[in-house]
């Protein structure tokens, strides 16, 4: 380890010291929860310097498996921006039930970490590392109202189902890693391009694919892998629910641009189809079983599994050749995480008051007794439904333009899923 891998990695540890930091608060003045906002809060930002500063110039580190460049930057930044919103949205809605407010900031900082450093992957033992360090932590935090039920459901079921896809995909990799021989994303792409121009994808090589595609589409709530979803968002604390829609989506986007874009990119033909495939099922069923919906938070769980497959779209143009792909999935990243944690966010100040709970029905003339809240979450929802002007209406804009353009260079496929994501959107 030298002095220049220390300084890039200085995120990483950063947050690291900062989860340390809050837990040594809390044990010096416990159930206080100014000092652990302060610390919290404080940190993030230090956190988020550090990353400005060392992701002005790419770099890597501990022999290539760590690297640092502009996508790493932006998805740790946007990664720190939600895990800050959800610190200062949280405690109001955790204190008044009894649960502790430090425990949630730790648990929350060392997802952020694993999510920073799958976004710094350069090996696929790292990516692996920092996809278990990212969801490992939201297992406890869906089941942090442990006197209630519908909360310990959910959380077993994230928590099983999380943990057969997280081994269905390591299987995966082991079967890359015994087929290329390395676990470097580069060294891995250029084994397989030669092993293709050598005679083809084996079978081996097919399965390991298809292992690591069926984990993925556990971790993003791709259909027809979903099905977690609605228990673990209904059952979690409303401020646990606002990250799990938001944190481990796009963190799960991070690994498959480092994995599937960069290391499996020699493979495109053969999960690209997929990845299509996916988008529309995803698009389709998220929207049309939301409107089903009489709980606002599975509302807002088929909404998720919706804006996922339009995210997919994104992808796909942007595997398909076009950089507009990558940056229509990057804007709606991120205005999906303000859209999504602004609505969590209100329903939890609402929760406060007397007579609202997450039955829609508690939601009727809100506009009137909550006039503030109410025209918040008007908003925040027209946005995620795609109204012209808010951001949701460009973030869906510019992937489905990006898949438009991508039709014009020769693949076909992706006009029509750009005509199925405009009939979903509309």
């Amino acid at each position: 380890m030298t002095f220049q891998d220390l300084v890039t990695i200085a995120p990483l540890a950063g947050a690291i010291l900062v989860a340390a930091a809050v837990l040594f608060v809390d044990l010096a003045r416990p159930g206080r929860r100014g000092p652990v906002l302060a610390v919290s809060l404080g940190g993030l930002a230090i956190v988020g310097a550090l990353t400005i500063v060392t992701g002005s110039t790419p770099a890597t580190a501990f022999g290539g498996a760590y690297k640092v460049d502009a996508l790493t930057t932006f998805l740790d930044v946007l990664f720190i921006v939600i895990v800050a919103f959800t610190i200062v949205f949280g405690p109001d809605y955790l204190r008044p039930r009894g649960l502790p407010v430090a425990e949630f900031a730790i648990l929350l900082l060392f997802a952020m970490t694993g999510a920073m450093l799958i976004a710094a992957s350069a090996d696929l033992l790292v990516l692996f590392i920092g996809l278990e360090l990212m969801v490992l932590p939201g297992y406890l935090l869906a089941g942090y109202h442990k006197s209630d039920g519908y909360s310990t459901e959910g959380a077993i079921k994230y928590f099983l189902l999380g943990s057969f896809s997280s081994a269905i995909f390591l299987f995966g990799l082991a079967f890359v890693w015994g087929l290329t021989g390395t676990t470097r994303v580069a060294e891995v792409a250029d084994a397989l391009a030669a092993l293709i121009a050598s005679g083809g994808i084996s079978a081996g090589l097919a399965l390991g694919l298809a292992f690591m595609t069926t984990g993925v589409a556990f971790k993003i709530a791709a259909v027809p892998f979903h099905y977690w979803t609605p228990d673990a968002y209904q059952g979690s604390p409303t401020p646990v629910t606002g990250y799990l829609s938001v944190g481990p989506k796009v963190g799960a986007f991070a690994l498959i641009l480092r994995l599937f874009v960069e290391a499996l990119g020699p493979l495109k033909a053969d999960w690209l189809p997929v990845i299509i495939v996916l988008a529309v099922f995803t698009m389709t069923l998220g929207n049309l079983v939301a409107l089903t919906q009489t709980n606002v938070k599975r509302m807002l769980a088929y909404s998720s599994i919706a804006h996922t497959g339009y995210m997919l779209v994104g992808l796909a143009a942007f595997a398909a050749g076009r950089i507009e792909g990558l940056e229509g999935l990057l804007y709606y990243g991120a205005a999906y995480a303000v859209m999504n944690l602004g609505a969590f966010a209100v329903i939890a100040a609402l929760q406060k008051r007397a007579g609202v709970t997450s039955n829609l029905e508690t939601f009727a003339g809100l506009i009137r007794r909550e006039p503030i809240l109410g025209g918040l979450m008007t908003i925040f929802l027209l946005s995620l439904t795609g109204i012209p002007p808010l951001a949701g209406f460009f973030a869906k804009f510019y992937v489905i333009l990006a898949a438009v353009q991508a039709s014009q260079d020769g693949f076909t496929a992706l006009g029509v899923l750009a005509v199925l994501a405009v009939l979903n959107a509309a």
